[in-house]
């Protein structure tokens, strides 16, 4: 498991612990105020984060290393995010009382269409806070309301965002209070991603999971490539004789890649049960 689970999960996933959902936001102004501060102050916020790696990497390799572990150390006590399969998805919403639909601010400060793919999820009302951190947002999304969604409401957006190839991840604000998942990869400006990937510098941790191709289940159509955020499924081969490969090492185990598989040659398995990665996190 990962440190999360050790800290915070009780001897269960983090993310599956109700207690992690059970701050109360109007009595916790601490954690009140930086969901705030993180929603109204994000476009700067991202501005320094992405400047910042740019300056480490100039520097001598050791250095940059340090410094981006320590960066991704502070950030585990802040704001830390790990990719879930829509199954535990579905257990995070039996948990939290309150779903919200929000507009996701990485596409906003990327240059995207504004669209509402994150959820809020808490054991609270978000509104008022949400209004709060978007009320000076002049020509960003309309957030005059915010969509409360049912658990099965968000499951199905869920499954749209897989169709796109989005991943579902969920979020802390000052770990270890949940309050998000997100439906986002590289292209679509997530900037956790972008760090993490791009700029090697950790703002998740790799997921509980991990994909299995089942070579013989497998028609070779390659509709999982297109999909995975991680670029862990590739076609290989020549022409007509192309088979799809999975790179377990690349696999961050989000499972979005099941949503195009229609021989259901893949599946997620645990971690811990696939020596090479037991360990990668």
């Amino acid at each position: 498991m990962c440190q999360f689970c050790v800290e915070h999960g009780d001897g269960k996933r983090w993310y599956l612990e109700a207690s992690n959902y059970a701050t109360d936001l109007t009595s916790d102004l601490a954690r009140r105020d930086y969901i705030v501060e993180f929603i109204s102050g994000f476009d700067t916020m991202r501005a320094r984060a992405i400047g910042g790696m740019e300056y480490l990497e100039m520097l001598p390799a050791p250095v940059e290393r340090r410094g981006k572990k320590m960066l991704s150390r502070r950030m585990q006590k802040i704001h830390y995010g790990q990719p879930v399969p829509i199954e535990e998805c579905a257990e995070i919403f039996e948990i939290a009382t309150s779903i919200v639909r929000i507009p996701c601010v990485c596409r906003t400060f990327a240059g995207h269409k504004p669209e509402a793919l994150c959820i809020m999820v808490t054991t609270q009302a978000m509104e008022p806070i949400l209004e709060e951190g978007f009320k000076d947002y002049v020509d960003g999304p309309d957030v005059s309301s915010f969509a409360q969604l049912t658990k099965q409401e968000a499951l199905t957006l869920l499954k749209r965002c897989e169709t796109r190839g989005l991943m579902h991840s969920v979020w802390t604000f000052l770990t270890p209070f949940i309050g998000a998942i997100c439906n986002c990869n590289v292209e679509s400006g997530c900037m956790a991603m972008k760090l993490t990937i791009g700029y090697s510098m950790p703002l998740m941790w790799r997921g509980e999971w991990v994909a299995r191709l089942d070579q013989e289940a497998c028609t070779s159509c390659r509709q999982c490539a297109s999909l995975c955020p991680f670029g862990a499924l590739a076609a290989q081969g020549q022409n007509g004789d192309r088979r799809v490969t999975l790179d377990t090492e690349a696999c961050w185990g989000c499972g979005i890649c099941r949503r195009a598989c229609a021989s259901d040659a893949l599946s997620l398995v645990d971690r811990r049960s696939v020596p090479e990665v037991a360990n990668v996190w």
